[in-house]
């Protein structure tokens, strides 16, 4: 039911008015008492957020709802408001079809694996725990969230000069960002800033080929920096002056080598370039591999000496600040650090790039298929990593194969730090793939 983030799928199909009922049963059974709810601008999210509302309250938890404001709005607002537990309605950066629910602790985490299982056990047994029609919970409108988020964004922040940025919201959640911005000094345009859950501007999730116009309008103008949400703005990823899409591990090596110093650790995803190991070494720390999946990074981001989280998909985490991928937060940050050093592209440029191969394989029976991979490698390769996966570190580089987390694919990275190489490395992955499907076709 819960993929690597959150319930999530084709409405009326996987995520229904049903699921959604069980879903707020499940959370108030398990013993939220107060839940934040809110969503992001999706149509259908006006329907899911009455089945759970009325599935929290059947079972005796009080609702707290926000409307509808970006992911770490909502899930910053549950310590705000003393909840015990947050649900976003949201399907992220996929597209207009889908939905999904998030669940959020009060530390801005999401549900880990246990409560996950203990919700989803709830859902399959039909375990609730109804209260007598005079315990009902009650459901009151919250109206401070964004404002207690973009108080404790501006906190963090300090601007010298007047930046120039541009923000794409993608017609999604993220008006905060702008409001924001504006407020720290930036003079600030938005493109696609209205919102509809349909994303006629562009697809909800950015990436290099979604964000053309971004790119075109930041390099004809005098912008210092483009920034760039999906739909429910817990990402965040940007354009450089001149109008150069910023690779995102270039992104995900910036953020940490910030942060980081002599003896930190930055978690980042098996998946993560080495581009990334490289940069943080450069000011005395290192990385710390974790599976795919926001809540798994910000799991690792718990840790002591551990001062900053992000996936190269946009996620990142401050964790002193909140547990939750903060795209507002990281946007402001950005913009600070291209207002110190001058220039975004310089630092985009501090950054090796190492060439990367990435593909997905079809496979119905996936999980069998690295299961089988997993006995293999471990004869063949002395250093195997399978927390997520398989992953291989060879004299050339490494390579990733994993199942996916929503589809029924087979994921195969594979990077090298010289081009004359990176084939060899991917060649050996996907041979490997190709050979297990074989063995159980």
């Amino acid at each position: 039911m819960f993929g690597t983030s959150g319930i999530r799928g084709r409405v009326g199909t996987t995520v229904t008015a049903e699921l959604a009922l069980s879903v707020g049963r499940a959370v108030a059974s398990e013993g939220s008492g107060t839940v934040v709810v809110g969503r992001d601008v999706r149509e259908s999210g006006r329907m899911l957020v009455d089945a759970l509302t009325a599935g929290l309250r059947e079972c005796g938890a009080d609702v707290l709802t926000v409307g509808v404001e970006s992911t770490p709005t909502i899930a910053r607002a549950v310590e705000l408001f003393d909840a015990d537990a947050g649900v976003v309605v949201t399907a992220s950066h996929n597209p207009a079809p889908d939905n999904g629910i998030k669940l959020w602790t009060r530390s801005g985490k999401a549900f880990g694996p246990d409560r996950r299982r203990a919700i989803e056990r709830r859902i399959r047994d039909g375990d609730y725990e109804p209260v007598p029609w005079d315990e009902l919970g009650v459901c009151r409108r919250r109206e401070r969230a964004r404002e207690a988020h973009a108080e404790r964004i501006a906190g963090t922040v300090d601007l010298e000069g007047t930046p120039d940025v541009i923000v794409d919201l993608g017609t999604g959640a993220g008006g905060i960002t702008p409001a924001v911005l504006a407020e720290l000094g930036c003079r600030v345009r938005t493109l696609n800033g209205q919102r509809d859950g349909s994303f006629p501007g562009r697809p909800s999730e950015p990436t290099e080929e979604t964000l053309e116009t971004l790119a075109t309008l930041v390099g004809q103008t005098e912008a210092d920096l483009g920034i760039a949400h999906d739909g429910d703005a817990d990402r965040m990823l940007a354009v450089d002056e001149t109008g150069r899409f910023v690779p995102k591990d270039a992104l995900l090596a910036i953020f940490a080598r910030t942060v980081a110093g002599e003896g930190d650790r930055i978690a980042a995803p098996v998946d993560t370039s080495l581009a990334v190991d490289d940069a943080v070494a450069e000011v005395g720390a290192s990385v710390t591999r974790t599976r795919v999946g926001d809540v798994f990074v910000a799991e690792r981001a718990t840790e002591a000496d551990v001062v900053f989280g992000g996936e190269p998909s946009g996620a990142w985490i401050w964790p002193d600040e909140t547990l939750c991928p903060d795209g507002p937060l990281a946007a402001a940050a950005l913009v600070e650090l291209a207002d110190e050093r001058g220039s975004l592209s310089a630092m985009v440029e501090e950054i090796d790039r190492y060439p990367i191969r990435r593909t997905s394989v079809s496979v119905e029976g996936k999980d069998a298929v690295v299961d089988d991979l997993r006995r293999r490698v471990d004869d063949r390769y002395d250093d195997v990593d399978t927390l997520d996966g398989v992953r291989v570190e060879t004299d050339d580089g490494w390579f990733l194969i994993r199942a996916s987390g929503t589809e029924p694919l087979v994921r195969v990275t594979a990077e090298s730090r010289t081009e004359s190489n990176v084939d060899a490395v991917f060649d050996e992955a996907t041979t490997l793939v190709s050979e297990s499907i074989g063995r159980h076709e």
